[in-house]
């Protein structure tokens, strides 16, 4: 499957100043898959090495860190001479030898030309910040496939390229906002997990048994994540870990307004009814990239970060198929789109890591009194209130409040309803398959 964050690692690739990469990420959300493909791709050699396969290779970073000793080593480890002005150097779960995570410090000082790229999962939840050589090594974020993404990867490359090429001004026949539509309810029941699309390809042309087999794939992975979680945080706050992430869907379903509530902390773990007694766990689950996690402000102001509170908060699952498998949401309902008021949380919750994944950087969401509006975004220094519908009904009393009280350039509407850019009363309406690509830029 082909992923957008290619063109990072490129761009990464051609720079002239660049420093060892570390790509963080979720597991299973492909990292190691689009490094190997990277470098068979784009060097003329590359060499793998995987700490969580073979403890031995700590050994090698303990006597001391110097790249040249190490590289030496390596490449009798590999069998194979590593070429350090051409090839590629990739560490995989890097987060199971801190040695190896602090001699890249020492590459990017003493051996800038070899081209290192680590991947880890966990890397929040097993070093603090002192363990990263802090101005040495660069960072990118990866996260499972988003809806273009899962279009091109499961062979939709018409619909791909139509989505991807939309610009300001354009429009979309009533006939492919049909099929896109289609296509997200799909997208709502495998979500972005490469094994659960995976599965989904090899089963696509009879869709009861692939989603059927989906589902399968997606409750094996839950237990994976279970597994990760008793390995990596103990006996105890592993079983607090797990109900919490188990509860996720469960708040989402809570309140009937159709916008989801706010993170309630009473009942979630017995004993346990405070932000304070809960808040290591749900950091553990945000550095491990299980939740998005996203701050309720109180002022349409930026900073938005200044108008929060640390305990007022959302919290939506990674991914969009797998909040549907935790929360036990039949596939025929989905695809029904019948599900009652929860469908809006979906609907949430997919916008959120559309945002996520095409780099909006954190999120918030609006709330003074009885007025809520579900995303604020910074765009070129203006703040732009976003308000989801599940589906084709788009009033929405909350962004007329916003939009009287704070007199943003525009607003927007994410919905089942056809694009359609109002600019003469300052609305936006975007379809919810659109999330990915707003704001759509200027046609050139």
């Amino acid at each position: 499957m082909k992923r957008q964050i290619t063109k990072q690692l490129l761009y990464w690739r051609d720079n002239l100043r660049r420093k060892p990469l570390i790509l963080h990420g979720a597991r299973q959300v492909g990292k190691t898959y689009s490094l190997l493909k990277f470098g068979k791709k784009y060097y003329p050699a590359f060499h793998y090495v995987n700490f969580e396969q073979d403890e031995q290779l700590s050994a090698i970073f303990k006597q001391d860190l110097q790249p040249k000793r190490i590289i030496k080593e390596l490449s009798f480890y590999l069998d194979c001479k590593i070429n350090s002005e051409s090839d590629l150097l990739i560490l995989d779960e890097i987060q199971e030898c801190p040695r190896a995570i602090s001699s890249l410090k020492y590459f990017q000082e003493e051996m800038p030309a070899q081209a290192i790229c680590a991947a880890g999962s966990l890397l929040g939840v097993h070093l603090g910040d002192a363990s990263f050589p802090v101005g040495k090594v660069e960072f990118l974020d990866m996260y499972p496939l988003s809806f273009p993404e899962f279009l091109q990867g499961t062979g939709e490359d018409d619909a791909y390229n139509f989505l991807m090429g939309l610009k300001t001004g354009d429009s979309i026949p009533e006939i492919i906002h049909t099929r896109l539509w289609s296509h997200l309810k799909n997208y709502m029941v495998i979500g972005g997990l490469p094994e659960a699309i995976n599965t989904y390809r090899r089963n696509k042309n009879d869709l009861f048994t692939a989603f059927k087999a989906v589902r399968k794939t997606q409750t094996d992975l839950i237990t994976t994540y279970m597994a990760d979680m008793a390995k990596h945080s103990g006996k105890l706050n592993s079983m607090h870990i797990e109900r919490l992430w188990r509860d996720v869907p469960a708040q989402l379903a809570r309140e009937q307004d159709g916008s989801a509530p706010k993170f309630k902390f009473k009942g979630v773990v017995p004993g346990l009814s405070s932000y304070s007694r809960l808040a290591g766990v749900i950091d553990w689950l945000v550095k491990a990239g299980l939740i998005c996690k996203v701050q309720i402000v109180n002022s349409g102001h930026i900073p938005f970060s200044a108008y929060g509170k640390e305990n007022f908060f959302k919290l939506y699952c990674f991914d969009i198929g797998l909040l549907n498998a935790l929360g036990n949401l039949p596939p025929k309902s989905i695809l029904a789109y019948d599900y009652g008021t929860y469908k809006g949380y979906v609907a949430e919750n997919f916008v959120a890591q559309e945002f996520i994944a095409s780099g909006s950087g954190p999120l918030y969401c609006w709330r003074e009194r009885t007025a809520e509006v579900e995303f604020l975004r910074e765009i070129d220094g203006e703040v732009v209130p976003i308000e989801i519908k599940s589906g084709w009904v788009t009033q929405a009393k909350s962004l007329k409040v916003f939009t009287q009280k704070y007199c943003p350039p525009y607003r927007t509407v994410m919905s089942g309803k056809n694009l359609f850019l109002d600019e003469k009363n300052k609305i936006h309406h975007y379809p919810l398959f659109l999330a990915s690509r707003f704001p759509l830029a200027l046609r050139k």
